[in-house]
């Protein structure tokens, strides 16, 4: 049961993990940190209490529950089943859950190892960006056990509006790919709105204003049309993060044989953001290379 659940290990402090780690703590949860960046995980510490350890192993040591959030599947293999991971530290009966965007494969690998040492694993990434780990609104798409969702579900919705189980061990991987493919093809969309609407000569803010109220309305056109107008990147979610997903989704296609001719195509666009620089720019900056080809 949730209650059961007093002591967490939080792996990843980075702009998501730093924030959700925060919520758990001022729900009065026990809170044990790691991160690769020890300054990050004392500065964490000072602010919200806890403790901060030397590795993923030694965070683990005493926690019901551990939650990763870190950059790929290598990342997380090394934070979990490296020499000196956290299922080192795992008691039987504890729970991992990989907030990792990562492969469907991962999890299942990652899954089986669990299985085999008595403990329990969620696959778990989350949409919402920076934002929505700060405001604690993230939605949650979940692959694995339902005894061992419930027991997670609690935990989670300490930093998530929407905690959903969508099948076994993988499945939350797949769902998440969804909505990265989803996501790609409506920004493309947004971009070559705005920049049409600009080169006819429209009042870009104008139009959205309107168009918003429509069928075209979505969250990328509400929160990100400003600063797609003022030429503003330097925020958000980062393109090189973006290609990495997209590159996961692009596998999985081909080994389901499902077509995915628009999102090979955006992720192309934002192999062109990274050449120009780019690399760490909000994944909206795909207006910024259609503005750059029309000056061209």
């Amino acid at each position: 049961m949730s209650q059961t659940i007093s002591t967490v290990a939080f792996i990843g402090l980075g702009v998501m993990g730093y924030p959700m780690a925060g919520h758990l703590a001022r729900q009065g949860l026990t809170v044990r940190v790691y991160n690769r960046t020890a300054a990050t995980a004392k500065a964490w510490v000072a602010e919200h209490g806890g403790s901060h350890h030397k590795t993923p192993q030694e965070a683990a040591q005493g926690a019901d529950i551990v939650l990763v959030c870190v950059g790929n599947d290598d990342d997380v293999r090394e934070v979990t089943a490296g020499p000196q991971g956290a299922l080192k530290g795992m008691a039987a009966g504890s729970l991992l859950v990989d907030h990792t965007t990562a492969s469907s494969d991962l999890a299942e690998e990652l899954a089986g190892t669990c299985r085999e040492q008595g403990t329990g694993f969620i696959d778990a990434p989350v949409s919402g960006g920076q934002q929505g780990a700060i405001n604690g609104v993230l939605t949650i798409m979940c692959g694995g056990d339902e005894s061992e969702f419930a027991r997670a579900e609690p935990i989670l919705c300490h930093y998530a509006r929407a905690v959903s189980l969508m099948g076994p061990a993988g499945s939350g991987q797949l769902t998440k790919m969804v909505n990265q493919i989803c996501i790609a093809g409506l920004v493309q969309g947004l971009a070559e709105g705005l920049h049409f609407a600009e080169q006819a000569g429209l009042d870009q803010q104008r139009v959205i204003d309107v168009i918003a109220k429509g069928a075209a309305g979505s969250w990328q056109m509400e929160n990100r049309h400003k600063t797609m107008i003022g030429d503003e990147y330097e925020h958000g979610f980062a393109v090189d993060w973006m290609r990495k997903d997209l590159g996961i989704c692009l596998d999985q296609a081909r080994r389901l044989q499902a077509r995915l001719p628009v999102t090979a195509l955006v992720d192309q666009f934002y192999g062109d953001i990274q050449v120009m620089g780019g690399g760490r720019w909000d994944t909206s900056s795909l207006l910024r290379r259609l503005r750059d080809l029309g000056r061209g």
